[in-house]
């Protein structure tokens, strides 16, 4: 005999995965939905940032006088400012500002695709050994004179960038092409190029150059100019589109590998499309703003935990919030000891270490 209740309770329990299907699908709309509200006024917070940056210094500059100059840089009216406060504007904040911009956009977003494509959540932009083999280029062309003249040093800091990372597609590949095997690849670079680096300074290089080369491998935004804002821009829209591309594709990157390939992903040809791209990115990036760390470490955890781990709503955002962080950071290291500049790299450390330190204690407590 069965009794009323034990029918209802029934009907409850066959219910139950149906309204949590619901429940899922109607979490999934919602979060689609309030994506371009997010997008949005991340673009509005960048464009405020951007704005305040530009009056926050020595110079007493207001943000209708910024607004002036751009306006009349692009062929409206003249400012009416003079052409010290001008230059001050066009020629030094202002690339500066939008440089910390791409550059933090872009190593965040490096951040985000390596920490889902490798499933290490302490990955980062550096882990292939890009930033040491940057830094082995710049010290070669700076203390050893490397290309005979022909090579700048943000030349050299590329060159160097590709070489290890080539080392790294090399001997993950002889190692198996798995995924544990290209982070340790990338240590085993970054290790040996470090020591290249530092083996250069110490029996070459004078007290002087390498006073200038610690405080490019620091990380500095000082050097900016427009040549540096277009270049960096140009591959991050690339990378950007790239990466966007394969949102869908990082997502069953979440499941492992094996899950990915019944899904009908081609695991090597992504795993080296997106590795190269973030390469190339994180090398043009370096050679221009130097070894700036922890921002592509920090921010993907910070907007991976707001909205969740869907790639579509994660790369826009995370991109934005890099951009803002860095943006600050770097305003913060150009004025906090003035006249006397900190390396932005210093800064972001300063705020990275203690959130990499939450990243250890979340992996452990997980496992």
């Amino acid at each position: 005999m069965t009794l009323p209740g034990n029918k209802t309770a029934d009907r409850s329990a066959a219910d139950r995965p149906s309204a949590v299907g619901r429940s899922a699908r109607v979490a999934a709309r919602s979060s689609r939905a309030l994506t371009p509200v997010a997008v949005a006024g991340g673009l509005v917070l960048l464009g405020v940032s951007i704005a305040l940056a530009l009056t926050i210094g020595p110079a007493d500059i207001r943000v209708s006088d910024s607004w002036s100059v751009v306006a009349s840089h692009l062929g409206g009216d003249p400012s009416g400012l003079s052409a010290i406060r001008d230059g001050i504007v066009w020629n030094l904040r202002l690339p500066r500002t939008l440089l910390a911009a791409v550059c933090g956009a872009g190593l965040a977003v490096c951040g985000a695709v390596l920490q889902s494509l490798l499933r290490n959540p302490l990955a980062d932009p550096f882990v292939l050994g890009v930033s040491s083999g940057a830094s082995t280029g710049a010290v070669a062309v700076v203390v050893l004179g490397a290309g005979g003249g022909l090579l700048s040093v943000t030349g050299g800091a590329f060159l160097g960038a590709l070489c290890s990372f080539a080392l790294v597609l090399v001997l993950s590949h002889t190692l198996g092409g798995s995924t544990d095997r290209v982070v340790l690849a990338g240590v085993a670079a970054m290790q040996l190029f470090s020591a290249l680096t530092s083996f250069v300074v110490m029996t070459a290089a004078d007290a002087e150059t390498t006073r200038g080369i610690l405080f490019w491998l620091l990380g500095s935004l000082a050097g900016a100019g427009w040549t540096d804002v277009g270049v960096c821009a140009a591959v991050l829209a690339v990378g950007l589109a790239v990466c966007g591309g394969h949102a869908r594709t990082l997502d069953a990157f979440a499941f492992g590998e094996d899950a990915a390939a019944t899904l009908g992903v081609s695991v090597a040809r992504t795993r080296l499309v997106l590795l190269s791209v973030t390469a190339l990115l994180t090398a043009v990036l370096v050679s221009s703003a130097g070894a700036i760390g922890f921002v592509g470490l920090v921010l993907p955890h910070a907007i991976r935990a707001l909205v969740g781990p869907g790639h579509t709503r994660l790369l826009p955002l995370t991109a934005l919030a890099g951009a803002v962080f860095l943006v600050w950071a770097d305003t913060l290291a150009r004025t906090v000891l003035d006249p006397q500049e900190v390396p932005v790299g210093v800064v972001t450390s300063l705020v990275g270490v203690p959130a990499f330190v939450l990243v250890l204690y979340r992996t452990r407590s997980t496992r």
